[in-house]
């Protein structure tokens, strides 16, 4: 039943998202007051009014689409922790960051983007990527393929020989245990950088422009919309203990997402010394 709403809900969702993000994101861009950005845990770690403001506004769109449906949406889970556990349950979950990438946003560069998948009992449905001032809209259905703007993803696969390019994981957000298992990517034949919006950096891997993510936090907001969107593009996934990826918790860290099995397979490797 709800593999059959996502699939006939494909452009509603897409208009929620639209909408959300002109009402509430893009009239901010660039214009946001000193007081309207705030700091959670550090400086790489900001939240703004549109970010609260988008949320809020997704929030009520999606249910409306989904009667019964609940939304774990970032700045919720930040005033409750709790609202998380709605992803162990029967309900279908909208699972919405607002504004992923808040630190572009906030300085005023385009690469953020509004994230939104559909799951039930652990399983990603489907998903939509918004870069609203890239206009760019992604969207995935499990066993229905990935398309950005109307043209089907395909991630593909490395050049045999080439130097893999590597998203990673900002060192802020990681603990001394990751760090290390994060330098086994310093390889003969890897190429990293700090990875920006993770959503993006997902988007970058299904289009073929980066062979890899690696990151180190599981957060659902973040990850769920851009691993679907890799799979359905050809990609797949992998934690440091060689499992796929769980949407509720739990994760061997770092895990990555790559552009096929066997990238995902030499990048897990590396991570695990």
């Amino acid at each position: 039943m709800i593999d059959d709403f996502a699939s006939a809900h494909l452009t509603d969702v897409e208009e929620a998202l639209r909408k959300a993000a002109a009402a509430e994101i893009t009239p901010r861009f660039r214009q946001l007051a000193e007081h309207e950005i705030v700091e959670k845990s550090g400086p790489h770690d900001l939240v703004t009014i549109a970010d609260r403001s988008a949320e809020e506004h997704l929030t009520a769109s999606l249910t409306k689409l989904l009667p019964g449906s609940v939304v774990v949406g970032e700045e919720a889970v930040h005033a409750d922790p709790s609202v998380y556990e709605a992803l162990r349950g029967d309900a279908p979950v909208w699972i919405v960051d607002p504004v992923d990438g808040t630190r572009q946003f906030v300085h005023g560069e385009p690469e953020f983007c509004t994230l939104v998948a559909l799951a039930q009992g652990g399983e990603t449905l489907a998903s939509w990527t918004y870069a609203p001032a890239l206009d760019e809209m992604a969207v995935a259905v499990r066993g229905g393929g990935a398309r950005l703007n109307g043209e089907a993803l395909r991630a593909g696969s490395p050049e045999p020989g080439a130097v893999l390019e590597v998203a990673m994981s900002h060192p802020d957000f990681t603990t001394d245990e990751e760090k290390h298992a994060l330098l086994g990517l310093r390889a003969p034949g890897v190429h990293t950088r700090v990875c920006g919006s993770a959503g993006l950096e997902y988007l970058n891997v299904a289009r073929g422009a980066l062979d890899a993510v690696a990151f180190s936090w599981e957060l659902a907001w973040d990850h769920a919309a851009g691993l679907l969107l890799v799979a359905e593009a050809g990609g797949a996934n992998l934690t440091l203990s060689g499992e796929p990826f769980r949407l509720f918790g739990g994760n061997a860290l770092p895990f990555t997402a790559a552009r096929d099995a066997a990238t995902a397979r030499r990048v897990r490797e590396l991570l695990a010394g």
